[in-house]
């Protein structure tokens, strides 16, 4: 259950807001200590934009495994055992991303309905709170394709594996390395 154009769109997003972000923030430095000048505007976009990037790279550290998480216990417990409890976890992070996509969505309703704009920028508040139930929507997709992965036997666990990385990533000079090298 792969969605490439979806890994695209996400990476694409992500490096977009990471980019944005950076370029309004030099222009601000730039302006401030060149010029003497600031916009008054860029500190809330650059919040935007963070909130953004946060709420899309949710699911991307998801897809990649790059949430952390304490799996001392369940790498102690048999295979078959294991597995269960990222189907129960992974069960868990989709009830947790359903709420929160609802409640999000409730909540750019009511900004919606109230109509106010931002403070420094002229659009209204609910355009970029509205990254909060895009970014859980997100969320929830990834953890129904770990959860699709569980079940088929494609997957076999929930986070990913630190220690598995390191090794895998770990150059061939650190392989030769001793203590009496120090």
């Amino acid at each position: 259950m792969k969605f490439i154009w979806l890994e695209r769109l996400e990476e694409g997003l992500i490096a977009f807001l990471l980019a944005a972000m950076t370029l309004v923030t030099f222009m601000q430095v730039v302006a401030r200590y060149g010029f003497n000048h600031s916009f008054v505007w860029a500190l809330e976009l650059t919040t935007y934009l963070f909130g953004a990037l946060i709420f899309i790279g949710m699911s991307y550290g998801v897809r990649v495994g790059a949430h952390i998480g304490v799996d001392a216990l369940v790498k102690i417990l048999p295979a078959s055992l294991a597995r269960r409890v990222a189907v129960v976890a992974s069960l868990l992070c989709l009830l947790y991303a359903a709420i929160v996509f609802i409640g999000g969505w409730v909540y750019v309703a009511k900004m919606v309905e109230i109509g106010i704009l931002a403070q420094d920028l002229p659009i209204p508040q609910w355009v970029p709170r509205l990254v909060l139930p895009i970014g859980f929507a997100l969320l929830f997709i990834r953890f129904a394709q770990v959860l699709f992965g569980l079940l088929t036997g494609k997957g076999n666990h929930l986070l990913g594996d630190e220690v598995e990385d390191a090794l895998k990533y770990r150059s061939d000079t650190d392989s030769h390395y001793t203590p009496e090298h120090k």
